[in-house]
């Protein structure tokens, strides 16, 4: 993951763990999704969202997405490495994995500011 982009990366991460531990669930899931968005393109950072999406759906005792994410989290990483990602796509069990999704406007500026990734929308 480029230098540049870590912080709204991490920023998202941060989100999502402060509005959990206030218990504003959708919030949460929504800064997890926001994550998934930056940090598909690089295989750490995307198997990482996907072992927090995977943490969420276990605290909050949702079934769907224990079993939606455990095989994004194994192979997750590697369609990263590969560049094999539909662009967009939020990362959780309700959507389907190799749907490509419209990415929100303000985080389509922040990864074509700050990644070597061009892309269109």
């Amino acid at each position: 993951m480029p230098i540049a982009l870590k912080p709204y990366f991490q920023k998202e991460l941060t989100e999502a763990e402060n509005t959990f531990t206030k218990r504003h669930f959708q919030q949460s899931w929504r800064h997890l999704e926001r994550a998934h968005i930056l940090g598909q393109p690089y295989p750490i950072a995307h198997s990482f969202v996907h072992w927090k999406m995977l943490e969420f759906g276990i605290k909050t005792k949702n079934t769907k997405e224990i079993i939606g994410q455990i095989p994004r989290l194994l192979v997750g990483g590697v369609k990263s490495f590969v560049g094999n990602i539909p662009l967009g796509n939020t990362g959780g069990a309700n959507v389907p994995p190799l749907q490509p999704m419209e990415i929100p406007e303000d985080l389509l500026i922040i990864i074509q500011t700050h990644s070597n990734n061009e892309i269109t929308n």
